[in-house]
């Protein structure tokens, strides 16, 4: 992926331990970052289907998930939608109404569509790549709902490229354009990954205690109106897992669930008014519980 992805590393290394988490990404941040070029490129890299699902607020959910077609024959034919997919891209999520927004819930929680009451199952592995405009940059905006946002695994910023960078991409846009990734691994091999992950990574019960020391203290701060959920816990937990197999280690240690809590925590945070007068952030919140949360020793 870094042969046509320029800087972005740590944005590249989250989107591969929220695949073998088997968990979903929101990326929020400016038009023309290289949002839609990640996830085209890590579909290529694991030989999987990709879609891109362009959301406006006149799309409909049947849009999303595929709809029956009836035959004068009496028949029904069901014609999938762009769901259907490895990678699916959700781009400008919170352009479309709550009512398409939610057509996703279904498929990100369980993996699966519901269509006239027959049930469809997606193919394995399944990842939902969503990206949103933040709300202070246009009009016909619907913020996403809480229990949305609360299925992303992870939520992470794509900011403009450093100079330097932006240099290199100019310089290489020919190649980057052509798309030259090949396939590492296939779908099949990659559920192997996920099935050793979830096997073979050990996760220490000091690790456990530090993840819900963390969540609790911002649960329980005096400017938290809405703390992170147990979904925050459990991604905190599979992200710090799949890092360890990334980093070539068989356990965790408190650095891998450091690295993953401002992704995996910050956009589960609802904020009292009285934190937003005085310039408080989510941000800030996080930061204060790794301070005062002590890590376990070694």
């Amino acid at each position: 992926m870094k042969k046509v992805i320029i800087g972005k590393y740590e944005l590249i290394e989250s989107l591969l331990v929220a695949l073998l988490s088997e968990g979903h990404v929101l990326i929020e941040g400016y038009p023309g970052t290289a949002k839609t070029l990640l996830a085209k490129a890590l579909a290529r890299t694991i030989r999987g289907e990709y879609k891109r699902i362009q959301f406006t607020p006149d799309i409909l959910p049947t849009d999303v998930t595929g709809y029956y077609v009836y035959t004068i024959h009496g028949e029904s034919i069901f014609r999938p939608g762009p769901v259907f997919a490895n990678i699916v891209v959700a781009d400008e999520l919170n352009r479309a109404t709550p009512r398409t927004q939610a057509a996703l819930l279904e498929a990100m929680q369980e993996r699966q569509v519901t269509i006239d009451g027959i049930i469809h199952k997606l193919p394995y592995p399944f990842m939902i790549i969503a990206t949103q405009i933040p709300l202070r940059l246009g009009t016909g905006i619907y913020p996403l709902a809480e229990v949305q946002v609360d299925r992303f695994m992870l939520r992470i910023w794509s900011d403009y490229p450093e100079p330097r960078e932006e240099i290199e991409v100019l310089r290489k846009i020919d190649y980057i354009e052509e798309l030259p990734i090949e396939p590492v691994t296939s779908t099949e091999e990659l559920a192997e990954l996920i099935k050793m992950i979830k096997e073979n990574i050990y996760v220490d019960d000091n690790i456990l205690n530090y993840i819900m020391n963390i969540v609790s203290y911002l649960r329980n701060h005096q400017y938290v109106m809405l703390g992170p959920s147990p979904r925050a816990s459990i991604a905190l937990y599979k992200a710090a897992r799949a890092y360890a197999f990334l980093n070539n280690r068989d356990y965790v240690i408190p650095d891998d669930v450091k690295r993953f809590v401002m992704e995996a925590l910050v956009h589960r945070i609802k904020l009292r008014p009285e934190a937003e007068l005085e310039d408080v952030k989510a941000e800030d919140l996080v930061n204060e519980a790794l301070k005062n949360v002590e890590p376990p020793k070694p």
